[in-house]
């Protein structure tokens, strides 16, 4: 018996009895799905599917953590977002989405056979430790009720077999608890890793609502262009151009006034300039280039009313795209946070994460006002998913009424 075999065999053991007790807790929460089934069929019960779907996503991530952590191989995942205030096509397709379907048919395998297989897997080293340990007590036991180990124990001859039975029982533990394991780990992590199409798939959906994402994003930065051109700087022109052909009748008739004219002229041509820059700025914010990411951050962080604070690890030179996207994300938040959380601190973190292929970029804004914040059409934090989804990124917005808030941004590096 080597000592690495004998330690196998107890993580082996060990990870039995932490599924046995995680997979009763599975079965509970089968049997609480199945109680919240009817309500699915009334009208309006698909606003409740993301409250089902998203415990049961964070429920089969951590079965793949302990399966990584008992074998050391990475059991991937394929989530799509899942809908803040789902429409009810947005529902169905939650509810119906292949990765749902997987955590279901892994939580009914793990709420029903786990807990059975891993209890009758572990009583055989208990029973084993049993059997050993019967001579010592078996007549305490009444005489009409004597102790069964697995035979009845009611006179000492029966009791010197049981060390024997002991010791089948512990060659039988011995081989099939590492197993038993084994082949449930394995099970598990087939169940939960999506298949090669399904990626495919996901990759090509992912695709697809991010170039739809860019497309939307590109038009709304078209239109508020014109927009702003139109009822900005072109008006501003339109003025000067009009009070430079007064300023010409002036001098042929009246030519002191002129002067005023041309002065006026000259504060509008002005004003235009100023509507230009500022046109400009939305676009490709020149401090960008100025100051770079962290500086421009910090600009931001300054200009806040509410007191904010900035924290900014391993950041380095990224796309631009990423940086403008970034920049505007922040700027958009920090808007949001002084119009409207009545919050007296916020804090800003922006952190790259090179862990993965394609390196990150971790933003994280948090403010301690009044919490319920909502994604609504045409909002604030509508156009902020917007700049995201364009990158392949993610949001993550957590605002309970009475607050704290916080919004998680992952923005991808690989433009």
């Amino acid at each position: 018996m080597s000592r690495d075999r004998l330690r196998r065999w107890w993580r082996a053991l060990r990870y039995l009895v932490v599924e046995l007790g995680v997979g009763l807790v599975s079965l509970a929460y089968v049997i609480a799905g199945l109680v919240m089934v009817p309500l699915l069929v009334f009208s309006g019960g698909w606003l409740i599917v993301p409250l089902i779907v998203r415990p049961l996503r964070w429920w089969a991530i951590r079965a793949r953590t302990r399966s990584e952590r008992y074998s050391g191989r990475i059991v991937e995942s394929a989530y799509g977002p899942i809908p803040a205030s789902p429409t009810y096509a947005e529902s169905l397709r939650l509810a119906f989405s292949r990765s749902t379907a997987r955590d279901l048919l892994w939580l009914i395998g793990h709420g029903v056979i786990m807990p059975l297989v891993s209890l009758f897997t572990i009583a055989l080293p208990l029973a084993a430790v049993n059997a050993l340990v019967v001579p010592a007590y078996w007549y305490l036991a009444p005489a009409d009720d004597p102790i069964s180990s697995p035979f009845p124990v009611a006179s000492w001859g029966a009791a010197a077999w049981t060390p024997l039975v002991a010791v089948g029982y512990a060659l039988v533990s011995w081989w099939l608890v590492p197993g038993v394991a084994f082949v449930l780990r394995w099970a598990q992590a087939s169940i939960l890793t999506p298949g090669r199409n399904e990626k495919l798939v996901d990759r090509v959906t992912a695709l697809t609502a991010s170039r739809a994402a860019a497309l939307d994003a590109h038009s709304a930065e078209l239109r508020r262009i014109e927009r702003d051109l139109h009822d900005g700087a072109q008006n501003r022109l339109v003025s000067v151009v009009m009070m430079l052909g007064i300023a010409e009748r002036s001098l042929e008739t009246n030519p002191a006034e002129a002067l005023p004219q041309l002065r006026r002229a000259q504060d509008a041509a002005l004003d235009a300039l100023a509507g230009l820059r500022t046109t400009v700025h939305d676009i490709y914010p020149p401090i960008l280039d100025e100051l770079g990411l962290e500086g421009a951050l910090s600009a931001v962080a300054g200009r806040s009313a509410v007191p904010l604070s900035l924290e900014v690890s391993g950041l380095h030179r990224v796309p631009t795209a990423v940086e403008s996207a970034t920049y505007f994300i922040v700027a958009e938040a920090v808007t949001n946070i002084n119009k409207y959380s009545g919050a007296t601190r916020a804090t800003v973190s922006v952190v790259s994460d090179t862990s993965a292929a394609i390196e990150r970029l971790l933003i994280v804004i948090e403010d301690n006002g009044g919490g319920g914040a909502v994604e609504r059409v045409g909002g604030g934090i509508a156009g902020i998913r917007r700049r995201i989804e364009a990158f392949e990124g993610t949001l993550e917005l957590t605002s309970p009424v009475g607050g704290p808030t916080r919004m998680k941004v992952e923005l991808p590096c690989g433009w």
